[in-house]
This record gives C-alpha cells, sequence and structure tokens, in this order.
C-alpha cells in the first residue's frame, strides 16, 4: 500500500490522544440516541394522531345521532339542500370543525352534504356496517379525498334503525398537526444532545486528567511494559487497593510469600493469615526497612500509599545476608576469642618461664597439668551430656566465648541429649541465638553466670536457657518475640530483633513452643519445648533375634 493510499491517509487523519477519541465516541453515541428517539418517538406520533382523529369523528357522529329530531325529519323530509337534515348537519360541521357530517337513510343515499350536489346521492363508500348497527372509525378515501372517519347507526325514538350518520376529519389537518409537532421534537432532541455533548466534554476532560493526555497506544504499551518489569524485577511487589485486597502479586513477591495467583482479590488477612508480615503489609505497623519473618525467609519490607488509597510494598529476600551476618557476628565472636586465648596464652606462657628460671619444675609441671586440665573437663563435659556433635561443638565455642567475657557457661548435672536429633540446624540456631542473649545480658553483672540445660521427654527436647542478667519484664515476655524488636544497637551488617522470632519459628514450625521467663537467679529464663525432636530410637536386639 503506498503512503498516500486513502486507508493509510484516514488513518493518520483520526486523533490519537484519548480526550478526543473519547469525545468523538460520546458525541456520536449522544447523536445516535437522540437520532433514535426521535425516530422511536415519530413512529409512534402519526399512529396516535390517526387514532385521535378517528375517535373524534366517531364522537361527532354520536352526537349528531343522539339528536331524536334528526331521525324524525330524515322520515318526514327530503333530500334537498334546503331541507332541515342538511340544515342541522352543517351547523354541527361549523360547530365541531369536521370536513363533513353526512346523514343517510337506509339505502345509503345522502340527505347532507357540503357539496350540494352530492345531496340525494348514494354515498361513495360502504355503509352496511353502520346500516347493520356496527360503530366504524377508518381512515378512508371519499369524495372530499383522505380523511379520518367515524360512522354510527342513526335510529328513531323506538331504537330501530333509519339510517346512518358519518362524520369526517380532514386528513390535512393530521398531517398538519404532526408536521407541527415535529420542531418542537427537534428542539427537545437538541438539548438532550446539547446536555449530553456537555456531559460528554466533562467525562473527556475527567479521563484526560486521568490518563494524562496519553493515546489508547501509549496505555497499552505502558501496560504491557508493567506487567513485564513487575515480572522481571527481583524483588517482590504487592499492590493493595483500598480496602485492603490484593491486586497485584508480581512472580518473586508470590516465591518469597509463598502464595499464588488465586490470592488476588482477596483480603491480605485471609492470604497471608494473621502475623508481623501481614501487619507490615497493611501499614499497622510503620516505618521503613522493617524486617519481617515469613516462613523460613527473614524478608525486608517498605510500604508506600497511593493516591486511590491503596499501598504498594515491595520485599526483599535478606535470608542469606542475615545467615551471612550471624556468620559474621560469630566468627568475630571467635576471634575475640582466638585473642583472648591468645594473650591468656601468653600469659600462661611467662609464667611457667618465670617457675623454669627459678627452677621450681614440680610447680611448673603442676601449673601445665591444671591449665590443660580445665579446657579438657570442660570438653568432656559437654559432649558427655550432647550426643549431638554440632551441638556439642557449639556450646564448647560459646563456652570459651564466656570465658573471655567473664561469664561461666554452665551444663547442668542431669543434662542429657542422644544423638538422634531429627533437625540438628534447628536446634542449633535456637540454642546459638538464646545462648548469644543470655552472654550480653549476663556480661558485667556479679557472678555472672549462664545454665544451658537440655533433657527428653520421650521424643520431646526440652530446652532451658537461664542467665544472671536483668530479665526480662513480664509485660514484655511476648513482646521480645516480634521481628526487629530489641533493646539493643544494631550491628554494621544490619538490622537485630531476628533471633527470637526466628527461634519461636522454628519451636512452631515443629508443632513447639517459645517462652520467657524470670530464673532463680533473678535474670531470664527462656523455654523451648521441641515435641518431636527426636528419631524413634533403635530397639536393642532379644535373644530371638541374635
Amino acid at each position: 500500500m503506498s503512503p498516500t493510499s486513502p486507508a493509510r491517509r484516514l488513518r493518520l487523519g483520526l486523533p490519537r490522544r484519548v480526550f478526543s477519541q473519547v469525545l468523538l465516541m460520546q458525541l456520536a453515541i449522544a447523536a445516535g440516541v437522540a437520532v433514535l428517539a426521535t425516530g422511536l418517538f415519530l413512529a409512534p406520533l402519526s399512529d396516535q394522531l390517526d387514532d385521535q382523529a378517528m375517535r373524534r369523528a366517531l364522537a361527532i357522529a354520536q352526537t349528531t345521532a343522539a339528536q331524536p329530531h334528526i331521525a324524525d325529519d330524515l322520515r318526514s323530509s327530503k333530500a334537498t339542500v334546503d331541507g332541515p337534515v342538511q340544515a342541522e348537519a352543517e351547523r354541527i360541521r361549523r360547530a365541531s370543525g369536521a370536513e363533513y357530517v353526512v346523514i343517510m337513510n337506509k339505502d345509503g343515499v345522502r340527505w347532507s352534504h357540503t357539496d350540494h350536489d352530492e345531496i340525494g346521492r348514494v354515498v361513495s363508500t360502504d355503509p352496511s356496517d353502520a346500516l347493520a348497527g356496527d360503530e366504524v372509525m377508518e381512515i378512508d378515501d371519499g369524495t372530499l379525498g383522505r380523511s379520518a372517519r367515524g360512522k354510527v347507526p342513526l335510529r328513531d325514538i323506538d331504537g330501530d334503525i333509519v339510517g346512518a350518520v358519518s362524520v369526517g376529519i380532514e386528513y390535512d389537518s393530521v398531517r398538519a398537526r404532526l408536521i407541527h409537532a415535529i420542531p418542537g421534537l427537534f428542539a427537545y432532541a437538541g438539548g438532550a444532545l446539547a446536555v449530553g455533548a456537555l456531559a460528554a466534554y466533562l467525562i473527556s476532560r475527567r479521563v484526560q486528567r486521568q490518563t494524562r493526555d496519553l493515546a489508547f497506544s501509549d496505555i497499552s504499551a505502558l501496560l504491557a511494559e508493567r506487567e513485564a518489569m513487575l515480572h522481571s524485577i527481583r524483588e517482590g511487589v504487592v499492590a493493595l487497593d483500598r480496602a485492603g485486597r490484593i491486586r497485584l502479586l508480581n512472580d518473586e513477591a508470590q516465591r518469597l510469600l509463598s502464595l499464588g495467583t488465586e490470592v488476588i482479590g482477596q483480603p491480605l488477612d485471609t492470604a497471608l493469615g494473621p502475623g508481623r508480615t501481614t501487619d507490615v503489609l497493611a501499614g499497622r505497623v510503620t516505618g521503613t526497612d522493617l524486617l519481617t519473618v515469613r516462613g523460613q525467609r527473614v524478608l525486608v519490607a517498605n510500604r508506600m500509599p497511593t493516591d486511590d488509597g491503596g499501598a504498594v510494598a515491595t520485599l526483599r529476600d535478606r535470608t542469606e545476608l542475615e545467615q551471612l551476618g550471624r556468620e559474621l557476628d560469630s566468627t568475630r565472636g571467635l576471634i575475640d576469642a582466638l585473642r583472648a586465648q591468645d594473650h591468656e596464652h601468653a600469659n600462661r606462657m611467662h609464667t611457667l618461664l618465670g617457675l623454669l628460671e627459678l627452677e621450681m619444675y614440680e610447680e611448673a609441671a603442676e601449673f601445665v597439668g591444671e591449665v590443660a586440665g580445665a579446657h579438657r573437663v570442660t570438653a568432656e563435659q559437654i559432649t558427655e551430656k550432647i550426643g549431638d556433635p554440632l551441638l556439642a561443638a557449639l556450646l564448647v565455642g560459646k563456652a570459651t566465648v564466656a570465658a573471655e567475657r567473664g561469664v561461666v557457661l554452665a551444663v547442668p548435672r542431669d543434662t542429657a541429649l542422644p544423638d538422634r536429633l531429627i533437625d540438628p540446624g534447628g536446634l542449633v540456631t535456637i540454642v546459638g541465638n538464646l545462648v548469644d542473649n543470655a552472654l550480653d545480658a549476663a556480661a558485667g553483672t556479679l557472678h555472672a553466670r549462664v545454665e544451658v540445660d537440655v533433657r527428653t521427654e520421650g521424643r520431646a527436647v526440652v530446652l532451658q536457657v537461664s542467665d544472671t542478667g536483668p530479665g526480662v519484664p513480664p509485660e514484655q515476655r511476648e513482646t521480645i518475640f516480634t521481628e526487629g524488636w530489641s533493646t539493643k544497637e544494631p550491628p554494621a551488617h544490619g538490622k537485630r530483633g531476628i533471633g527470637l522470632a526466628l527461634v519461636r519459628r522454628l519451636a512452631e514450625r515443629q508443632g513447639g513452643s517459645a517462652r520467657a521467663d524470670a530464673s532463680p537467679d533473678g535474670g531470664a529464663e527462656f523455654t523451648v519445648v521441641l515435641p518431636e525432636a527426636l528419631a524413634q530410637a533403635e530397639l536393642a536386639p532379644t535373644e530371638e533375634t541374635r
């Protein structure tokens, strides 16, 4: 197709802006409705005017036939121009404005007519229905042209039919009424069209403001680009309407929140259930970079309200970052412990060197035995009571860190944990978080002490970590398990307030619980119950199976 083809010229001539297109479409609709309404009104108007004319003719005929002296004059006089019947008929015609009033006998001979030459002649239309006693309304052509007429029987005082009365209304007068009504009708239609045009203009202006005067093709392209962008970015995006219902959920948000597209249109509380994640996304918790836990994921959420009363929330997965941060904390703790050991080892070497220089060989040997034995006893005590190697190694390391910070890490005598843990990593996370918090709380207190008690009850594991710190006020013993809540300064790599939330989440994932109470030493005591943390023990072989 050439550049100057008619189809191309027509396409280029159409307006591209939404305002112009919407205005033209609405004007076309308003004009079409006005024309249709006018046509629908005019179509029955002609029939209504015809019916009104016929009924008026019938009423005049009925009134004429109701006068008893006309029947007597019809019998007693002849069909003449100056007869009484003709005089009465003309009087009625002039008074009623009818085109003609024809009175005839039973043979159809006229006794009256506007054309005097027709008096005494037989009528041009069939009067049999009226002479048979029926009343007739019709539009017909007679000697005076097209007219709306009414015919009724003419009865004498005894009720016998002696003739008929035919009254006609000039059809031109009916048509004149119709034509006279058309200008007024067009005026109403024009007024309705003007109101429709004004409404179309106002609506188009509003659409122009809301669409920022973009073309429909631009809006379609923006929507396509938005969909592609939302589903390709690596941040979760959740859009809510003013009622708190989910109206958009990109692929990353579905992955982070473990949701499907079926939740779109549902209230946030129904889709996610109660919890901090729901409160953050719903705006019940305010702030920037809010931490929340969803399943095993640590998320950072930000929420921005929109002009229509809704909101858009973004989610970032910082589970790996949180794990790296905790590993960094552990590494720093080990470095501090190694530095302390190095310092302590140097002091012991100096002591040993002094004993040797003073030739106090027995005291030197005894000193070396005490130092080596103390570390061996601590490690042996833990490994004898804790069968799981991961948890035992954790506690041995924490004992070294505790010693550097001037805190005694104790394991009670009745502590016992077999090597049958189903989820050792989860218990290591729980114990590590609780011991770290306890060491922070007990450090610097008089007779600082942290006690870790692990015992089993069937397949259940009960963990208790107590300290000699300041404790937790009763009103905060539930709040401390909320994501983002912390009394400590945030570390360099991120925010605090996740440890205890993860402890409770891991416990509840196994059907257990986590709570905070007061310890007998005046500090805090955290109790975690894991109902099915141990695998089934293997039965010892019996004599029959050996």
